[in-house]
């Protein structure tokens, strides 16, 4: 008898190419109708509607009610992390166009991972904060040494409100794109928040790809010591 969680069903769910496609475009975060789901994967309402229902059962996806709409959105960071770990050992996508390949540049430069910073920039945030102590790996999660805890207030990130209650504090997440770590838990979002507060970055509206500002790039420079090509800000 098999004694191990039965991951095959897991494997199952995600391996169909269009629920693929519906667990990736609710990887920032987001919360999506059908209607809206069913366009970005290219099929039919009842179609998505049932891949919808086996995502719901199988815990991968939650659903909620508002008003006459129901809005679907990943079941909780852990699924998005899976999801990201899946992407380091999936073969590379194939470009078939300008269009893809601009894409493409633009989701490695810098994107949301469920609520967090992930690709190229969110990678050298996470460096940038090691370099300065003000993070520390530590048995496979980052503390905020007493330095730092510091240098997140002056940021604009009280560390004492943490609602670590109902997820990790702060948890490294290995990037798909970089094969290195980016921040993701309570802090990663904190973090990711102050960014778009301080309007250092805008999102785009097809991908999630997120960009730096001409104000964001000053200061990634100034205070994190991150530079980048003109054409990727």
């Amino acid at each position: 008898m098999n004694v191990y969680p039965n991951i095959s069903y897991i494997a199952k769910l995600i391996a169909d190419s269009t629920r693929a496609i519906i667990l990736e475009s609710l990887m920032n975060g987001q919360s999506l109708p059908a209607s809206e789901l069913a366009y970005m994967a290219k099929v039919s309402h009842s179609t998505v509607s049932a891949h919808l229902s086996k995502l719901v059962d199988g815990n991968l996806l939650v659903v909620e009610q508002h008003g006459r709409h129901r809005y679907y959105r990943l079941a909780n960071e852990e699924v998005a992390e899976v999801l990201e770990k899946l992407g380091t050992i999936a073969p590379a996508v194939e470009v078939r166009s300008l269009r893809q390949s601009s894409q493409l540049k633009q989701v490695r430069h810098a994107r949301t991972c469920y609520d967090h910073l992930a690709g190229e920039l969110g990678v050298k945030v996470t460096q940038a904060l090691i370099d300065k102590e003000v993070i520390i790996l530590k048995e496979g999660e980052f503390i905020v040494s007493d330095k730092g805890e510091k240098w997140f207030l002056n940021f604009g990130i009280n560390i004492k409100e943490a609602n670590i209650k109902r997820r990790i504090f702060a948890k490294p997440c290995l990037d798909w794109s970089e094969r290195r770590y980016h921040i993701a838990g309570w802090l990663g979002s904190a973090i990711a928040t102050r960014f778009f507060e301080l309007e250092w970055l805008t999102k785009s509206e097809k991908t999630r790809a997120v960009y730096l500002t001409e104000k964001g790039s000053k200061a990634v420079k100034e205070q994190f010591g991150i530079g980048f090509e003109k054409e990727l800000v």
